[in-house]
């Protein structure tokens, strides 16, 4: 099937009939045709037919773009140069936020589609009104180039000048349209395009290595339909390495079971707020651009898409049998240990004894189901990250004490130290009780899609393996820039030097960096996560402003493209270890309950793995005169990082 609604060779569209070219145009378009679509496309091959006379190549009208879920208004591909056209009929002016749309298409066909990664792409804006601009070609690394502006009168010069500039490459119009696309969305992408119907193959890549998040979801469907059938109640634990996708196979999961039976009230659960408020509005603001009702939207979306914390505290109240028969908790290892839970009872809930952990608890509920029910706990590795949070043992406690009649599906992966369950699960449960599905395991980050072996940098990093994060940044750096830098300005400038289009870019800090204040980082200024993931450059709420600071409590689960990550004195490497900190008062104090230094290791660990395409580490350098910064609280951490081949970007610009 073609990507495109239209597509042929330049000659046979000038010999077309223009209304023979709009009737297939409107033929492939499923929606009800508005008329400002009908005279936009009418205005478009007007335009191009006059432009196009002089050039031999293939023409694409409404090029799909998967990941994003939109269309391009038309490509040429000429002389072994892909152009990208974004039309704005009768407009005069060009918009920047045209300019990053057309920057977008044209990022994206490089960076996803397989047959467009070699070629030189150039995306025009043409504004058919707007007055002439000068039309310099500036190439980047990846052979994009920077959006050039056009209108009616100049397209046809500005393709000659190309052209004539950029060096092509042999390119068959046909197999070009035909490469594989396999794109790595965000999460926000990925939930809108999920609801929108989209299944996780067209929106995921399957690498060499890793284990396809589409026979992850494979696999959890033949689970569920196997519970169902045979009457039982199960829950699986499905693992992964940061950035593997983890979240999106729950979402995906949670869909696909509502597409498929609806009776079985399939709901994605989530303790991380952020993520659940970022994720919501993403997909209320979609459905309101389909005119939908933010009211109505925003109650559809809470179906699909729930507080962890108030599914729990609706069956506190509720002693019946839950509505939903499938459930999917996103970082289960992140579930109340009893105390904490114990704790939050009695002063938010006023429930003055609850001897329950949080897992015991939420196994409990589903377990009202007379017939069956399904639990999916997704799992990060060395994701815990404040205080209470239990990891997985705290699961297989309460299903080996209170539901052996539970059946767990687990993969052998569970029993790295990531995970954190401290004995096998051979330890916990009988193995009659227990069966390995080697699928539920994702092996393989797709977050960086650059370079996939970022989380085991990340690692290496935060375990003291200098021969290995040595080696491992050798081998990402060409592909995934990393660098460090002492001054935030250079961060800063850094950030908006490398994102193009709408890449994302933003400041992340640990919530423990209570000595960055005087960097003007305020990581107890809490940001409004919605409008810093959502809203676009123009609102200094935004992540873009580079003024709010995100912690590892607001950015876990979501990501960035470019991130700057700001490090303080809270983790120091001194002799060749971490040393742990904590600010009380106005003085740094040690932290020595070995919990507690955990979830500060994870903390920078969630933020070093946040960015998809690359990062800089800013490491202050210090204030002699202050007592609470001293220049050897952050000297010996920058020269750890020197010494693991880091560069550092300020010696870059000077060579």
């Amino acid at each position: 099937m073609s990507r495109a609604y239209y597509q042929s060779t330049i000659e046979t569209f000038l010999l077309e009939n223009p209304t023979t070219v709009f009737g297939k145009l409107s033929e492939q378009h499923f929606f009800d045709l508005e008329d400002q679509q009908k005279l936009a496309w009418q205005a478009e091959i007007r335009l191009l037919e006059r432009t196009l006379i002089p050039f031999q190549g293939h023409l694409f009208f409404e090029f799909s773009i998967p990941r994003m879920g939109k269309r391009v208004d038309v490509v040429l591909v000429i002389h072994g140069i892909v152009f990208v056209l974004e039309f704005k009929v009768g407009e005069t002016q060009y918009s920047a936020l045209a300019i990053d749309q057309v920057m977008d298409y044209a990022l994206d066909l490089k960076n996803f589609h397989e047959t467009s990664q070699a070629c030189p792409i150039v995306p025009i804006l043409v504004a058919t009104d707007a007055p002439a601009r000068d039309s310099t070609l500036c190439q980047y690394e990846d052979r994009v180039y920077k959006p050039l502006t056009a209108n009616q009168e100049n397209l046809a010069l500005i393709i000659e000048k190309c052209i004539q500039s950029i060096q092509g490459m042999p390119v068959d119009p046909v197999e070009w349209e035909r490469g594989r696309y396999k794109p790595t969305p965000t999460i926000i992408e990925a939930a809108q395009a999920l609801y929108r119907g989209h299944n996780v193959g067209e929106i995921s890549r399957s690498e060499a290595g890793a284990i396809n998040l589409s026979k992850t979801s494979d696999a959890i469907d033949q689970v569920i339909d196997n519970a169902k059938r045979n009457h039982q109640k199960v829950i699986c634990f499905i693992t992964g390495v940061p950035g593997s996708g983890k979240t999106l196979a729950g979402l995906n999961i949670a869909n696909r079971r509502l597409q498929v039976d609806k009776d079985e009230h399939a709901v994605f659960l989530s303790g991380n707020g952020p993520l659940v408020t970022v994720l919501r509005e993403a997909l209320v603001r979609d459905e309101v651009l389909k005119r939908v009702k933010r009211k109505d939207a925003s109650r559809k979306t809470k179906s699909f898409i729930q507080n962890i914390h108030l599914f729990r505290d609706e069956y506190l109240k509720d002693p019946k049998q839950p509505l939903e028969k499938v459930v999917i908790f996103d970082e289960a290892q992140r579930a109340w240990d009893q105390p904490m839970t114990a704790s939050f009872m009695k002063r938010k809930r006023g429930k003055s004894s609850f001897d329950l952990s949080e897992p015991e608890f939420l196994i409990g509920v589903m377990d009202r189901h007379t017939d069956w029910a399904v639990i999916i706990c997704l799992v990060g590795g060395g994701q815990e990250i404040n205080r209470g949070e239990a990891g997985l043992k705290e699961w297989f406690i309460a299903l080996r004490e209170k539901y052996p009649h539970w059946k767990t599906y687990i993969s052998q992966q569970l029993t790295d130290s990531e995970y954190q369950l401290e004995s096998a699960p051979e330890a916990y449960l009988p193995s009659s009780q227990l069966e390995i599905i080697d699928e539920l395991h994702l092996a393989v980050s797709v977050r960086s899609y650059r370079a996939e072996k970022v989380s085991a940098w990340v690692k290496s990093i935060l375990d003291c393996d200098v021969s290995t994060s040595q080696n491992l940044y050798r081998e990402i750096h060409s592909r995934y820039p990393i660098f460090l830098t002492r001054d935030l300005t250079v961060a800063r400038n850094w950030l908006r030097k490398q994102a193009r289009g709408s890449e994302r870019i933003g400041l992340l800090a640990s919530s423990g960096a209570a000595r960055l204040r005087p960097e003007g980082i305020f990581v107890n200024a809490k940001i409004d996560v919605a409008h810093w993931f959502l809203d676009d450059k123009n609102d200094v709420r935004s992540s873009y402003a580079l003024e709010g600071i995100a912690t590892e409590f607001d950015i876990q689960g979501l990501e960035l493209d470019w991130a700057a990550v700001a490090w303080d004195a809270d983790l120091r490497y001194i002799h060749g270890k971490w040393v742990y900190k904590a600010f009380r008062g106005s003085q740094w104090q040690a932290i020595h309950d070995s919990d507690k230094q955990n979830y500060l290791k994870n903390a920078y660990r969630v933020l070093l793995t946040r960015a998809r395409q690359g990062m800089i580490l800013f490491v202050p350098r210090g204030d002699p005169h202050d007592r609470t910064r001293l220049p050897e609280f952050y000297d010996g951490t920058y020269q750890y990082f020197k010494g693991l081949g880091i560069l550092e970007f300020d010696m870059v610009i000077q060579k």
